[in-house]
């Protein structure tokens, strides 16, 4: 039987850390959007609505801000749209080319999510304080950075 060594204890490791903020603010986002009438909204779900404009954002832009495969967005769009949060449109400059486009309800969704995170980032900041909150900010996003910017 071997053993793993390791000069951190695995709970402190980038990933499991990682994992941990995402699920707790997961599970804060998905509490609040049921208790405000979206409860058909799932998690796989936020790889579109996080990512989209309210004017509209093609399918493969979704795709390479979300960090999901063209087809698992292609999949969540035509869950969105029988959900009635997304519609997709003929882009006006390329008619070829189709713009997934929030509906009444899908920038509803938008703005109440974004009024939860936003409530969520308060609450940080004054537990943590303003400037310990805006250093783990400019970390984190530096970090996430370092491990999806082409080098």
């Amino acid at each position: 039987m071997s053993t793993r060594r390791s000069e951190k204890p695995r709970e402190s490791g980038l990933g499991i850390l990682a994992a941990r903020l995402l699920f707790a603010v997961q599970d804060q986002l998905y509490a609040r959007l049921e208790e405000a009438g979206y409860g058909d909204l799932t998690r796989l779900h936020g790889a579109v609505i996080a990512h989209l404009e309210e004017d509209g954002t093609r399918a493969t832009e979704l795709a390479r801000r979300s960090g999901r495969h063209k087809q698992v967005i292609g999949r969540i769009v035509d869950e969105l749209e029988v959900l009635g949060y997304v519609e997709r449109r003929p882009e006006a400059h390329d008619r070829r080319a189709k713009l997934v486009v929030p509906t009444a309800r899908g920038r509803e969704a938008m703005r109440v999510s974004d009024e939860i995170i936003g409530d969520i980032e308060r609450r940080l900041s004054a537990e943590l304080g303003r400037a310990s909150y805006d250093e783990f900010s400019r970390s984190l996003s530096a970090v996430v950075g370092a491990l999806t910017e082409p080098s």
